[in-house]
């Protein structure tokens, strides 16, 4: 076989690879169902805890991927940070999760100081069960039971608002605990 055409071969089946491989991580994300479980997840905090989705059974939570760099990230964090504090006694927890690179590490703890939930950096984008995390932010909810109730994937507005907080996570809080 000609070099150029191991080459095209060559090219092709890598191009085939990665085409494949999207589509599953997009098919995985596309798993996510209001209603369903939702996948395990464990937040690794900036200082050195662990924090399971297991081990919040019994509250509402809000998982949220954001970074020092998003704009958008940064308008929706004090929200979130508020939210959180006016409804610490209501059964609510929020795990962020930053994209930022350990290169960037004393960024995110600056950002995280001002947070009152607690951060830690993803590591990488690609989450089992939650798919390639590549717009932010993004967030998931979750009821007291563990079942997923707000897909941030499907959202029309990729950041919360305190309506949405009020539509969709306040109801949940409300519920007997």
């Amino acid at each position: 076989m000609p070099i150029i055409h191991r080459v095209t071969y060559s090219l092709c089946k890598s191009m085939a690879f990665l085409v494949l491989a999207v589509i599953a991580q997009v098919a995985f994300a596309n798993q996510l169902e209001v209603g369903r479980m939702a996948p395990p997840i464990t937040l690794h905090t900036l200082d050195g805890k662990q924090i399971s989705l297991q081990d919040l059974r019994g509250k509402v939570v809000i998982v949220t991927f954001w970074a020092t760099w998003c704009g958008p990230c940064r308008d929706e964090l004090p929200l979130l940070s508020r939210y959180a504090l006016a409804h610490a006694g209501d059964g609510l927890a929020i795990l962020g999760f930053s994209l930022d690179n350990p290169d960037d590490i004393e960024q995110v703890r600056t950002v995280a100081r001002s947070l009152s939930f607690p951060v830690g950096l993803l590591g990488d984008p690609h989450v089992p069960g939650y798919g390639r995390i590549w717009h932010l932010p993004v967030s998931f909810t979750i009821d007291r039971d563990g079942r997923l109730v707000d897909n941030g994937w499907k959202d029309q507005q990729p950041a919360w608002t305190s309506r949405q907080l009020e539509q969709i996570v306040t109801p949940l809080l409300d519920r007997a605990h």
